[in-house]
């Protein structure tokens, strides 16, 4: 196999491990809490989600767009200029949560107090991923992340039946320290030098930086239907969180995919011929996802009530009630998936209205379905959502005249304002 093509496999199996990870501290805090406790860890995970999606988006999506050779000196100082922006921001945010905690009553303040102590580490270990991206190192990322796999898993398997939603909360951030060490060893050489290991935060802070035009396509896109679904545990009950993130872990395996389809695809789908060619070959990627999605949901749907609380827990009862409505989200997210995909190769500019509007609407969706049917009603919103954002791509790409292909990305262009 090429070099390309291992680096490619690293990168898909870097994924893997991190969206395995994800799965399996959900599944295990719903084995080890009751429903109650599920539904308050599920509540500062939801939070923590929304606030890597931000990382990610303002630091990470940016810095994998440096231009530079993996050996100089300003993509070390990149490399190093992003990490110290995420320790900073997330100290910040961090004492934030942890106030918040301190204010919060219960179970629910401790919870978030937690999340506030730890949020550094595991910000920091997540955005090593990005750095290693840009240095064209993905099998370093995997090394990481494999290992941050392997010492959650055990750590949380350790802890009590009914161990309460903080104390999960501070394992699992705290296991996240020996692949935080090993990332930043694995680092080092790639970013010791260059301009005496100084650092530049300034890029962040500016005005025009292109990672705000990221943070609200992410805010709009992702970050809108979390929220949504952290406000029905706030203004609406907790068990309600628990539920639809029972039912959506159950479909991790598919955001792997998914993950998979947005990194690699530009690459290879630009290397069609002309817009038919482009769009013949997302939309097989686009049937192929839905067909998986809607088989995905179906296995689990036909699961045996033992099989279910072996996975969740007291939580299966009310996630299973979900899978239909959610497995008819991921069928129509496959298709959505690559239409923003299509939509990215011959005319990313057009991606941003399209979030804004139907991730919106989803949420209006998502919380008007609560309203009149409760948390089903809540659910088939999130899919009705999804399916008219997947229709409006498509439409978008239908009436695209010609292939728009976008110009490089420089460095200067991503750094500055």
């Amino acid at each position: 196999m090429s070099r390309r093509g291992l680096a490619a496999v690293a990168s898909v199996l870097d994924q893997a491990a991190s969206s395995a990870t994800n799965i399996l501290v959900l599944v295990l805090a719903a084995r080890l809490s009751s429903a109650a406790g599920f539904a308050d860890f599920s509540m500062v995970y939801v939070t923590f989600t929304v606030l890597l999606g931000l990382n990610v988006a303002y630091v990470g999506q940016t810095l994998v767009l440096e231009k530079d050779d993996p050996a100089s000196a300003r993509l070390a100082t990149a490399c190093r200029s992003g990490l110290a922006f995420s320790g900073a921001a997330s100290a910040a945010v961090g004492a934030v949560l942890a106030l918040l905690g301190l204010l919060l009553p219960g179970a629910t303040g401790w919870s978030f107090l937690a999340l506030g102590l730890v949020l550094p580490l595991v910000l920091l270990q997540d955005g090593l991923r990005y750095c290693f991206s840009a240095l064209r190192a993905p099998g370093r990322a995997l090394a990481a992340d494999a290992l941050r796999l392997a010492c959650v898993v055990p750590a949380l398997l350790l802890q009590p039946e009914g161990a309460p939603a903080g104390r999960l909360v501070l394992v699992w951030g705290i296991s996240a320290l020996p692949a935080l060490a090993l990332g930043l060893w694995l680092l080092r050489p790639s970013v010791r030098g260059g301009a005496g290991g100084a650092i530049d935060l300034r890029p962040y802070l500016r005005r025009g930086y292109l990672g705000q035009r990221f943070v609200v396509e992410f805010a709009v896109g992702n970050g809108s239907s979390q929220l949504a679904v952290l406000g029905l545990g706030v203004f609406a009950t907790p068990l309600a969180v628990g539920a639809l993130r029972g039912a959506t872990t159950l479909f991790g395996p598919l955001n792997v995919l998914f993950n998979s389809a947005n990194a690699f695809g530009p690459p290879v789908v630009g290397r069609a011929s002309g817009k038919r060619g482009v769009v013949r070959l997302t939309a097989l990627m686009g049937g192929a996802l839905a067909v998986t999605g809607a088989a995905w949901g179906a296995v689990l749907y036909a699961l045996p009530e033992r099989v279910g609380r072996e996975l969740l827990g007291d939580t299966w009862q009310a996630a299973a009630a979900l899978l239909p409505a959610t497995g008819a989200q991921y069928a129509v997210m496959g298709l959505g998936t690559c239409a923003l995909l299509t939509l990215r190769v011959l005319n990313p500019k057009a991606t941003l209205s399209l979030q804004v509007v139907f991730s919106l609407l989803s949420v209006g969706l998502l919380l008007g379905g609560y309203a009149v049917w409760g948390v089903a009603g809540a659910a088939w919103g999130l899919a009705l959502g999804s399916a008219s954002k997947a229709a409006a791509g498509w439409l978008r790409v239908a009436r695209l005249p010609s292939p728009a292909p976008a110009a490089a990305t420089t460095s200067d262009e991503v750094r500055a304002a």
